[in-house]
């Protein structure tokens, strides 16, 4: 009885009750002590709890909403930050009042080292959640298009956890965190084993951001990753393509940096894309034109004044030819191929929708097997695929309906149908 009565004159919480009614009602159990220990703190926990959640909390939202930021506050409710704090405000109570329990040094001591690892737990989760909700608020704004900071705050994120975890285990067994930090030095090489990729991918992100390399929204083609689509997300570790089939290729950072890919976006931001094709001629319906046939093609404006010009330039060298000139194959004689070259050019500088100031050529490149390729290279003024498409198509469709008109077929494999129309053709033998 006088070990309990010591006891109880020794325990904080007779003392923090100070000298009235309720003190000297106190119970001389130890086990009654503790509980009504205990009782105490669970009081103080919900009364600081409600003043974190029902008062600061509110002050906070209203302050961030009067000053122009409420995107903050509802980023900040919706990443938890709130309410990871109201957690950890009522565990540094149960610290600050852990000495009213009756019970041993070494067990406060030990309640005292756990609450405050659980305390640090929380604070540093509201700490992660703060960096998210400065991610969502980053990643609405115009310069997310351009540059993405969520490698960045991915990385602030480990290093944040790195801290958590050096100062809870510190603080558990009861050591200076400078003596972990001390021991991580011995451990240099095996980090940078384990956190090789980490690494990498820090740097490739650096770089690429401090060039301008890679931004949201960048059309990239990286064949090797089965990537060929638009960027929709970048992170430390990965950069997210949807392809255009609407399937999301993942790609490591640091292969957009060590390897090489194509990003279209300087396409879209000149304001011109590059119209490439090959429209393969006959060889045999390619021929010279006689005279007749070139009164006949004057009629079309695009050719007249072509016409004209190259006409005169070809009696002038047929002239200088004197004698010569009366044997066909010594003259200058225009052909229907390069009558169309030039049909094909003048066309393209009608369209309004073709960016007239960028490279525009119509080439005959070598022959081949499968005719003679005329390739089409210029420049539509809108970038937009369907528009493009459209443009593209609009123009193809007249140079191959015009062809006939300059006695040109397009070249075009036979097929099953071509054979079985020749052999019905072919006369039976008797």
């Amino acid at each position: 009885m006088q070990e309990l009565q010591e006891l109880q004159e020794q325990s904080w919480l007779v003392r923090w009750m100070g000298d009235n009614w309720i003190s000297h009602n106190v119970p001389d159990a130890l086990w009654a002590q503790v509980l009504l220990g205990v009782a105490v703190l669970a009081v103080v926990v919900v009364v600081t709890g409600w003043i974190t959640t029902h008062v600061l909390t509110k002050i906070t939202r209203r302050a961030l909403t009067a000053v122009g930021h409420n995107d903050w506050s509802v980023a900040l409710s919706r990443r938890r930050v709130f309410r990871n704090v109201s957690y950890a405000m009522p565990l540094l109570a149960i610290i600050a009042n852990i000495g009213l329990l009756p019970i041993d040094d070494k067990y406060v001591g030990m309640l005292t080292r756990v609450f405050l690892s659980a305390c640090i737990v929380f604070l540093f989760m509201a700490i992660n959640g703060a960096l998210s909700a400065w991610q969502d608020i980053y990643s609405a704004s115009s310069r997310a298009q351009t540059r993405s900071i969520k490698g960045y705050l991915e990385l602030a994120k480990i290093a944040v956890w790195a801290i958590c975890l050096i100062l809870i285990i510190s603080i558990l067994v009861n050591r200076s965190p400078l003596l972990m930090l001390s021991g991580l030095g011995a451990l240099s090489a095996v980090l940078l084993l384990v956190f090789k990729d980490t690494l990498l991918s820090l740097v490739a992100s650096t770089q690429m951001t401090s060039n301008d390399m890679l931004r949201i929204g960048d059309w990239i083609e990286m064949p090797q990753a089965g990537a060929d689509g638009f960027v929709i997300d970048m992170a430390l570790h990965t950069v997210k393509v949807q392809n255009w089939d609407k399937t999301v290729t993942t790609v490591p950072t640091y292969k957009l940096f060590s390897e090489s890919y194509r990003n279209w976006r300087y396409m879209f931001e000149s304001g011109g894309r590059r119209i490439k094709r090959k429209l393969r001629i006959d060889a045999s319906t390619v021929r010279f034109l006689n005279n007749d046939e070139i009164q006949a093609l004057k009629r079309f404006t695009l050719l007249h004044d072509y016409l004209d010009g190259k006409q005169q330039e070809l009696e002038a060298s047929n002239q200088a030819l004197g004698d010569n000139a009366g044997l066909d194959g010594n003259r200058r004689r225009l052909t229907n191929i390069g009558t169309f070259r030039a049909y094909a050019l003048a066309y393209l500088r009608t369209q309004s929708e073709l960016h007239q100031d960028m490279l525009m050529i119509v080439r005959m490149m070598e022959p081949e097997s499968q005719g003679i390729p005329v390739e089409i290279y210029c420049f539509a003024n809108n970038t937009a695929w369907v528009e493009y498409e459209r443009i593209q198509g609009n123009i193809f469709d007249h140079l191959l309906a015009i062809l006939p008109e300059l006695s040109l077929r397009l070249y075009q494999a036979p097929s099953g149908a071509d054979f079985s129309k020749g052999w019905a053709d072919t006369p039976a033998q008797e």
